[in-house]
């Protein structure tokens, strides 16, 4: 007799092959040089690579990342990329995934910054820019549309979470509330919201667990909803304070040095003593803390000028890596104008700078995900924990939204006035941003295609004499 047929087995009994650190590293050094956009940008590109096409984690272990490093001063995008690296190979993973993050940018900012210093205006490059910054404005309206669509769905679902967002929208654009005061009020809405109206806080951005992914026709995530803390994301005090001794260490040794060598009061050592208390104080990313980097770097320190600092800002966001990487741009030029190797090596000197400058910045991103990571690991399912979450993450789509109109501002604005093409509002770069979101939104043109189309664009404009 013919023994039945045995069913097919279940989605948890196959699951997807491990991912090894080879190919891990060879994914976010490939992330390091396509990171664009800033934040909203870069967190849009990681969702799709991660969750949609690789998927690597899962809608809801992704969105409950990101909701923590939401919390923290700091690049976000850096930040989740430190986070998953870790999750997926311990430390080391999110050693690598956080750095292959920024080195990339340091090393185009750093060979930037010298060509801007040393040769000065190149007409090329102005019309690369005058492309390049439509683009941007556009790819954060898409990236606004992608998160937001993913935590807000409908207003009638979730209509506080939808409040929660156009208040955010209100308070940073019109009312200009520090960016602080935003996420509290966002996290007490949350943390109110989850005892009076628990299912709109439940899960507002979460998607469909893996099974029914798996019912629909879509692969599983190697880490889905439901897959265990591994053993190294597990809390540890012991771990912890060994993380926390690392982290003051790896401070203290290379500052105690540039004090030895230069000084308390020497370029370097005041680059780090600053650069480690805007670290601390970067909640909402880089344009938070830009007033406080303008003023400390331009006014007190005079490491270089009001004009210098915006072209600064300018390459900052035309290049990959977070947008705070405009600090190493700052750390250069003040380098060169400090000459702080001496006046025959202005080159080393500067880009020594711009090392400090990265370090100091970005050395607690890397303390919070390493020692904060597994407090958060052990809070999945957790009401009272992950509703303040959701409603800051609702908080900070209104906030990228404004961001959004601020660069579409930026850009209408002409860089000079007057004639039949420079008229009060540049209708050209308009309708260049207007060109790029129309290839986002409607043809699903990736990133990286848009972004070099818009440039070849600018520079076209440029030269025909079209660009403002």
């Amino acid at each position: 007799m013919t023994p039945p047929a045995r069913p097919d087995p279940s989605p948890k009994e196959t699951p997807p092959p491990a991912v090894g650190f080879r190919e891990a590293f060879l994914f976010w050094l490939k992330l390091g040089f396509i990171s664009f956009g800033g934040p909203a940008g870069q967190i849009a590109i990681m969702h799709r690579e991660l969750v949609e096409q690789r998927r690597w984690i899962s809608e809801k272990r992704f969105l409950h990342a990101l909701n923590y490093c939401m919390l923290l001063p700091g690049p976000e995008a850096q930040q989740l990329a430190t986070y998953i690296g870790w999750l997926m190979h311990r430390s080391w993973g999110g050693i690598v995934a956080g750095a292959l993050f920024v080195l990339p940018s340091l090393f185009i900012l750093i060979a930037l910054s010298w060509i801007y210093v040393a040769f000065g205006d190149v007409p090329l490059v102005a019309g690369l820019f005058y492309g390049i910054k439509p683009a941007v404005a556009a790819i954060v309206l898409h990236a606004v549309w992608r998160i937001g669509s993913k935590t807000l769905k409908s207003p009638r679902r979730t209509p506080l979470l939808w409040a929660v967002a156009i208040t955010s929208f209100v308070a940073i654009a019109v009312l200009k509330v520090p960016f602080p005061w935003v996420v509290l009020a966002a996290a007490v809405t949350g943390w109110l919201g989850q005892r009076w109206a628990p299912g709109q806080f439940a899960g507002g951005g979460h998607g469909p667990s893996q099974p029914a992914a798996l019912a629909a026709g879509e692969r599983g995530w190697l880490i889905d909803d439901h897959t265990p803390t591994p053993a190294h994301a597990r809390f540890s005090r012991r771990r912890l304070t060994q993380v926390v001794a690392v982290g003051a260490l790896l401070w203290l040794l290379p500052m105690g040095a540039l004090v030895a060598l230069w000084g308390w009061d020497g370029t370097l050592a005041q680059m780090g003593w600053f650069f480690t208390k805007a670290a601390l104080l970067t909640f909402g990313g880089a344009y938070a803390v830009l007033p406080y980097v303008y003023q400390g770097a331009v006014e007190h320190f005079q490491w270089l000028t009001g004009p210098q600092m915006i072209d600064g800002l300018a390459l900052g966001e035309t290049t990959p890596g977070p947008l705070i990487m405009v600090v190493a741009f700052v750390g250069f030029v003040g380098g060169w104008a400090r000459q702080v190797l001496g006046p025959d090596t202005l080159f080393l000197g500067a880009a020594l700078a711009a090392v400090v400058v990265t370090w100091f910045t970005f050395l607690p991103s890397f303390l919070f995900i390493l020692a904060g990571g597994p407090l958060v690991e052990s809070t999945h399912g957790k009401l009272g924990f992950t509703a303040p979450l959701t409603a800051i993450t609702a908080a900070v789509v209104g906030v990228i939204a404004s961001l959004a109109l601020v660069f579409i501002a930026h850009i209408a604005v002409p860089a000079r006035a007057g004639g039949p093409i420079c008229s009060p509002v540049d209708l050209v770069a308009l309708a260049l941003a207007a060109a790029c979101a129309v290839a986002l939104f409607r043809f699903k043109a990736g990133v990286i295609p848009v972004i070099a189309a818009a440039a070849v664009t600018g520079a076209l404009l440029r030269w025909a004499g079209w660009a403002c």
